[in-house]
């Protein structure tokens, strides 16, 4: 299954295990069991340190345990870890066999010292960009403490479990047999889940801070780009943010960023994190920003305060906060969310194999959407609110080529309907006419474009109608001190390289302001 060059890859990182582990199967006669046998004896080829065990019966068939021997340590896959999880698996194999997770030492004592039985399960689809973190960050903690069990489980392959459990987004997670979280979800935020003084730990120790000259809010591309420049100038530098790599996480193909032909956003999240991490930047992961206190006067720090109540303190903030997934705001929405209600159709998709489901969204994420989702679900009815589609005439040409779409134009959402379990149908009016209808569906996946995460700046900094944060050529808002970038704010291009760009220009600018205002103890620092 795995070509040369892959094999080769893998071969080199398997040099790294350290402690002898073994694949114990589950199989039957079935195609994706012989699929699944012929990936382990491959895997077990590439190091004398894996051995691949007899059959052992499980409840889940196909599937397979990576257990370190002579020990209770171990994880398992139901399904073929590939796609997107194939490197939650090989990053198992090398946990297993004994190379550390590179997590913080703190972290990891908290891990090992959770008192309880916890036992697992994780469904995923193998296009959900979203699932490998929680999938890995499980694997982890099953690795660290031997009484906590994880089962990835590939949602599309058990899709009788998935109708009975009536799950309908992924990564959805159970804890001892009850619906635990669903979403991504970092390690630490999973640990404060079960372990709910680290969550006063983490306040206690963030509020004991010493103020920062810059302090980054926001861990997208724009605040990836504004700490790593500031943390150059050789200035104290702080990042806060509910996840490194912001909407870039939830982003599939990425091909307009210069010089990268193609990559992932996932991919692209992970190398905006590894390189804020080789510079001298204090990374504040998994917190909430929820006010921001401009200077009480002349000298005075700037104060930030988080939804854990802790309080930083900085010379200067650059305010990255991104955009989220702008909503319908229809009855039934809120209702079915995660319930036929779906914003990332290459994570949910899989769920809706054979079935019928709207994209509301004629833009370029709609369409490729319904272009995408036509290949798994029985039909596809796009809904746009304008007279015609907005999406480059290249997705369009290959949506109206597709027999299993039907578009419908000059209609506006009026409703989503459900069973009160799940999605059933969806009510339009067609603006022409007045007239309503309605679809029997079984999802609705939600494509209509962004809105900025500002609401927690409102009665601070100046903002346009939008929720935009206003800002000058320099990215300075209306607030000395404050600068803003990336998609929040009112610059008109919302992309990843202008981004990019803007946080790089608002850290300049920050630092500028730093020479001008504060005492010579910042030049001395950044020479």
């Amino acid at each position: 299954m795995l070509d040369a060059s892959l094999k080769n890859q893998v071969r080199a990182y398997f040099e790294r295990i350290t402690l002898p582990i073994e694949l114990v199967p589950s199989l039957d006669d079935g195609a994706k069991s012989g699929e699944l046998r012929s990936l382990l004896e491959e895997l077990a080829s590439l190091s004398d340190k894996i051995t691949l065990a007899p059959d052992q019966h499980d409840n889940h068939t196909p599937s397979f345990a990576i257990h370190r021997i002579g020990t209770d340590i171990g994880v398992r896959f139901a399904g073929l870890p590939m796609g997107h999880e194939f490197n939650s698996l090989i990053l198992a194999l090398l946990q297993a066999g004994g190379h550390p997770p590179k997590e913080a030492p703190e972290l990891v004592e908290t891990i090992r010292g959770l008192d309880g039985d916890f036992n697992f399960e994780t469904y995923f689809s193998l296009s959900c960009q979203n699932c490998p973190d929680v999938v890995q960050a499980l694997n982890v903690m099953s690795v660290l403490n031997s009484r906590i069990k994880h089962v990835a489980i590939d949602g599309a392959l058990f899709q009788d479990e998935v109708e009975k459990r009536q799950i309908m987004a992924v990564p959805s997670v159970f804890l001892n047999g009850e619906p635990f979280a669903q979403g991504r979800m970092s390690l630490e935020e999973i640990v404060a889940k079960l372990d709910t003084r680290s969550g006063e730990r983490t306040a206690h120790k963030i509020a004991g801070k010493a103020a920062f000259d810059v302090l980054v809010v926001g861990g997208g591309p724009a605040g990836a780009a504004a700490a790593i420049y500031a943390a150059r100038k050789g200035i104290r530098t702080g990042i806060v943010a509910e996840r490194l790599g912001g909407q870039v996480l939830d982003t599939m193909a990425i091909e307009n960023l210069i010089s990268v032909p193609h990559t992932e956003g996932p991919k692209l999240a992970a190398s905006l994190e590894q390189q804020v991490k080789s510079h001298d930047v204090d990374i504040m992961g998994a917190q909430t920003a929820v006010r921001l206190i401009p200077a009480a006067g002349p000298g005075d720090p700037m104060q930030v305060e988080l939804a854990n109540g802790a309080v930083l303190r900085s010379r200067t903030v650059i305010l990255s906060p991104g955009a989220s997934w702008r909503q319908l705001n229809v009855p039934g929405e809120d209702e079915y969310r995660n319930k036929g209600v779906a914003y990332c159709p290459h994570c949910d998709g899989p769920l809706f194999k054979g079935k019928r489901v709207a994209v509301v969204g004629g833009g370029n994420s709609g369409v490729e959407a319904a272009i995408d989702l036509a290949g798994i679900v029985a039909h596809v009815t796009l809904i746009e609110f304008d007279a015609n589609l907005r999406a480059d005439a290249v997705l369009q040409s290959k949506l109206y080529s597709l027999h299993n779409v039907t578009v419908i134009t000059s209609t506006r959402t009026s409703e989503i309907h459900g069973d009160g379990q799940k999605v059933t149908g969806l009510s339009y009016v067609r603006r022409n006419s007045d007239q309503s209808h309605r679809l029997d569906l079984d999802g609705v996946f939600v494509q209509i474009g962004l809105v900025p995460n500002t609401d927690w700046l409102k009665g601070t900094v100046a903002m346009n109608p939008r929720g935009e944060i206003e800002i000058d050529m320099r990215g300075l808002t209306t607030v000395s001190g404050v600068f803003a970038a990336g998609d929040a704010t009112t610059v008109p291009y919302k992309q990843i390289i202008v981004a990019m760009g803007e946080g790089a220009k608002a850290s300049l600018s920050a630092f500028d302001y730093l020479i001008r205002h504060t005492s010579t103890e910042v030049l001395q620092a950044a020479q």
